[in-house]
C-alpha cells in the first residue's frame, strides 16, 4: 500500500489533530437535547405519526451518541485518559449498554488490521448473510423489516456481543459503578412512574431504527463494490445529502476513508482534512467517494 504521509504535509496534519474538548461536550449536550425535545414534543402531542417522527429523530441521536464513543475510543477527547473514559462511560456508553473501554480493543483492532483475516469487524461480516454485496431489493426490504421489528437488531446485537463482550480488565470498582447505573436508573423509572416512556422512547428506538442506522454505515463504511487491494479503496468517503446527516452519518462519521488514513484527527476537524486530501492528484483519483446514503451507496450495492 501507498504511504499515507504522502497524502497530506505533517505541518497540516499536526494543526488537524489539536483537540477541542468544549466541542465534543457541546454535541453531547446537542444530542442530548435533541432526544429530550422530541420526547416532549411527542408527549405534547400525543399523535401516532409525531411518535413515529420522535423515535427516527431518538435514533438518529442515539446514533450520533455511539459516534461520540467512538471518538473517546480513540482517546480523541483529552483530558486524560481515565477522566476521559469516565466521562465517556456515564454521559455516551453507559446509557446505550456498551463500554468505551470494550468498543475501544474492537475497534482499535479493527484499524490495525482493517479488511483482513485479523480484523474482527471484518471476519465477523466478511460471510454473514446481510453483508453479500450486491443485494436484491426485496432481501434488503426484508432486512430493513427485520430492524423495525427488532430481529435483526437482535443478530446485531449477538454479532457485537461476540466481538465486544468477553473478559475484561476492568476493576471491581468499576464494574460495581456501572452496576449502580443501571440500578439507580430502574429504581428512579419505577418510583416515577416514568418506566412506560423508557420503553417507548428508549427501548423501542434502541431495539429497532438505531440499529438499521448502525447497520447502514456499517456497509458504507467498508462494503459493496469495494477496492480492497488499495487502501484508498478499501474504505468509503460519502457526501450525504442534507436531511442523511441526521441520521446515517452524525457528526462526520461519513469521512470514514480519511478517518482510516489519519485517525488522529477529531471529528470536527475531519471536513477540513477531506478539502486538503482532494488537492492530492493520488486522493482525488482513487479515492472511493460516493454521493448520497439513499442514493449512491443504494446503487453501488443493491442488484
Amino acid at each position: 500500500m501507498a504511504s499515507r504521509t504522502q497524502y497530506i504535509e505533517a505541518k497540516s496534519l499536526k494543526k488537524l489533530t489539536e483537540l477541542r474538548p468544549a466541542r465534543t461536550i457541546l454535541c453531547m449536550i446537542q444530542d442530548w437535547a435533541v432526544i429530550g425535545t422530541a420526547i416532549a414534543a411527542s408527549k405534547w402531542f400525543a399523535n401516532p405519526v409525531v411518535y413515529v417522527l420522535a423515535v427516527m429523530v431518538i435514533a438518529g441521536r442515539m446514533h450520533g451518541i455511539g459516534v461520540l464513543i467512538h471518538e473517546f475510543a480513540h482517546y480523541r477527547f483529552g483530558a486524560g485518559k481515565n477522566r476521559s473514559d469516565w466521562i465517556g462511560d456515564v454521559f455516551l456508553a453507559w446509557p446505550v449498554f456498551a463500554t468505551v473501554d470494550a468498543y475501544r480493543q474492537n475497534h482499535l483492532a479493527h484499524h490495525r488490521h482493517t479488511n483482513t483475516e485479523n480484523d474482527p469487524d471484518w471476519v465477523i461480516k466478511l460471510h454473514a448473510d446481510e453483508f453479500i454485496f450486491p443485494q436484491t431489493r426485496l432481501k434488503a426490504l426484508f432486512n430493513f423489516l427485520g430492524y423495525l421489528i427488532g430481529i435483526s437488531s437482535y443478530r446485531d446485537i449477538k454479532s457485537v456481543q461476540a466481538r465486544v463482550g468477553g473478559d475484561r480488565t476492568n476493576s471491581k470498582g468499576y464494574e460495581l459503578a456501572r452496576f449502580g447505573f443501571y440500578i439507580c436508573f430502574a429504581l428512579f423509572f419505577v418510583a416515577t412512574g416514568y418506566w412506560v416512556e423508557f420503553l417507548l422512547y428508549w427501548a423501542v428506538p434502541y431495539v429497532t431504527i438505531f440499529f438499521f442506522f448502525l447497520y447502514v454505515r456499517s456497509v458504507a463504511e467498508h462494503f459493496g463494490g469495494m477496492d480492497y487491494s488499495h487502501e484508498l479503496g478499501s474504505s468509503r468517503h460519502i457526501d450525504p445529502h442534507f436531511w442523511e446527516r441526521w441520521f446515517f452519518c452524525p457528526h462526520n462519521i461519513n469521512h470514514h476513508l480519511d478517518h482510516h488514513l489519519y485517525p488522529s484527527v477529531p471529528f470536527y476537524n475531519l471536513p477540513k482534512l477531506h478539502q486538503i486530501l482532494l488537492e492530492n492528484p493520488v486522493y482525488r483519483e482513487r479515492a472511493h467517494i460516493t454521493r448520497g446514503y439513499s442514493t449512491g451507496l443504494a446503487r453501488e450495492c443493491l442488484a
